[in-house]
């Protein structure tokens, strides 16, 4: 990059267009007999082994009594082939509707949680809540992945990414340097 390009001011509630951390993923819950799935942007790995996830999931938000009453939820990944219901999960409120139902989901049971998979994703993360010292503060659940499973292919979907306003944008190019990497390591 080049110094000499005219940089502009950013509004700090712009911020996160350019520092979100991942895909949009939807998250399910379930509790005493109830089920809501919720459309996700906030997330960020914590740990690798045990696999935490860090998100936020806003007390506003109908799920969220869901997965802190039952303590578990499951990560879904979809691809850009479900853009349309994760709009469409996102603007609305499962206190009004069954978002499964709605938008023609398949609840599938999980191996590990009580909380529904997400047929139609590519892949699912099932999660149990192991900190949630940072809730009451700033809505912030620490899970552990418990069970993962993921379709083989293809190894790199393509998936949703939010930078605000209604704007997403789509996983890039892949780009392998591993072996570049590998060198590095020796």
């Amino acid at each position: 990059m080049r110094d000499d390009v005219d940089m502009v001011d950013v509004p700090l509630d712009r911020v996160r267009r350019y520092l979100e951390p991942g895909p949009i993923v939807l998250v399910s819950s379930a509790c005493e007999g109830e089920r809501d799935i919720m459309t996700l942007g906030w997330h960020t790995v914590m740990a690798f082994s045990p696999s935490l996830v860090g998100c936020v999931i806003s007390s506003g938000n109908h799920s969220f009594e869901l997965v802190r009453r039952s303590g578990t939820c499951v990560i879904n990944l979809p691809t850009t082939a479900l853009t349309a219901e994760v709009i469409g999960i996102g603007n609305s409120s499962g206190t009004e509707l069954d978002k499964f139902d709605y938008f023609g989901l398949t609840a599938s049971p999980a191996t590990a949680v009580e909380a529904p998979r997400i047929a139609e994703c590519h892949a699912h993360f099932e999660c149990r809540l192991v900190d949630d010292s940072l809730v009451d503060r700033h809505d912030f659940f620490i899970w552990e992945v418990v069970a993962a499973q993921a379709r083989a292919t293809p190894a790199y979907p393509e998936t949703l990414h939010y930078t605000g306003d209604g704007v997403f944008m789509v996983a890039g190019e892949i780009i392998d340097r591993r072996s570049q990497f590998l060198l590095q390591m020796l």
